[in-house]
């Protein structure tokens, strides 16, 4: 955890801070208690269902809009035409720029970048800032989606592709971490929820009167888990469960987030099912290692960040959750 990030100095006042840290370790110890965080939030929201293609929508009435996107490679689209930030590889047909189009938001600013942990929101990425400098009281939406470099996404997807020749049949990544007895990315996972608090004590802070939504992960790899082990995703037949389970942990303990805070969550797995990289390239969302559509390794294509887009859009228009404009 970076130095001088407790909860002491980001603090939205200490009576809201205590109630979210208890209700924080409540909500651990009740998805322990049933199983694991994904069991607590299976049926906490209900997941999106729109499709890629959200149609047209009529002009935002009310309050003007000020949206601002936080996030990290795959909220920014890297290598997705056109990039218009090379320091952070993002596009302009990202999800936010998708999103803020359809909403016709009066004042958009789009801080994604690719490579962004939690640390990034307070420290500078090359030559971008803190990213949440693009917060401030005037902002009245904000979304999140940040962890997945946290619990380290690129290494895991290294060490799982290294490890497969030794037992292509069997789960040699899962073996890996947890060769002490637990399992480390669990670990990383719940060491990553601290951080992501801290992240929206901050937004809200910052921007008190936003809405805010914390964006959840595709669907990377088959959701039943039939593996599809081949140069270009290169996995041992047992671990496509095993990472399978690994990204739904990190969506539920975003949920969670989101729940504690009073925020919303967006549910962008549920709608990609069926479109992971194990699908032939006209069906496929999210890309193979070796990909063939403009994209990042392991990450949404075009048509990922219009199901994403699709998926925030569906968020922005349920009722009764969150803050309203």
């Amino acid at each position: 955890m970076a130095a001088g990030r407790g909860t002491g100095t980001r603090g939205d006042g200490t009576a809201r801070g205590a109630v979210r840290t208890a209700g924080r370790r409540t909500a651990l110890r009740g998805a322990a208690a049933l199983g694991g965080a994904l069991a607590l939030t299976a049926a906490a929201v209900a997941p999106a269902t729109a499709s890629a293609g959200h149609g047209a929508r009529p002009a935002h009435h009310g309050p003007a809009v000020r949206y601002a996107a936080l996030g990290d490679s795959y909220t920014s689209g890297p290598y997705i035409p056109t990039q218009v930030d090379a320091n952070c590889a993002r596009s302009d047909q990202d999800y936010p720029s998708l999103t803020a189009a359809a909403e016709h938001v009066a004042g958009f600013t789009d801080v994604s970048c690719s490579g962004a942990t939690t640390a990034q929101m307070w420290q500078p990425q090359g030559a971008n800032g803190p990213q949440l400098d693009a917060v401030d009281r005037g902002t009245t939406l904000v979304t999140v989606q940040i962890g997945g470099n946290d619990i380290g996404f690129s290494s895991i997807i290294a060490t799982c592709a290294g490890l497969t020749a030794s037992d292509p049949a069997g789960s040699p990544c899962k073996q890996h971490y947890g060769a002490g007895g637990v399992d480390q990315l669990t670990l990383n996972v719940l060491r990553t929820a601290p951080e992501v608090d801290q992240v929206l004590r901050a937004v809200h802070s910052r921007a008190p009167h936003a809405r805010v939504v914390v964006v959840g992960y595709p669907d990377l790899l088959p959701d039943d888990a039939v593996p599809c082990t081949s140069p270009i995703v290169p996995f041992a037949a047992g671990d496509f469960a095993y990472l399978r389970d690994t990204e739904k942990k990190l969506n539920a303990m975003l949920r969670i987030e989101a729940l504690i805070h009073g925020d919303e969550y967006a549910d962008t797995y549920t709608p990609t099912i069926g479109h992971d990289m194990c699908k032939p390239a006209a069906d496929r969302w999210v890309e193979p290692l070796a990909p063939a559509s403009p994209a990042a390794p392991a990450h949404p294509n075009a048509k990922g960040e219009q199901a994403m887009a699709a998926a925030l859009l569906a968020r922005l228009d349920a009722p009764g959750r969150g803050h309203r404009w």
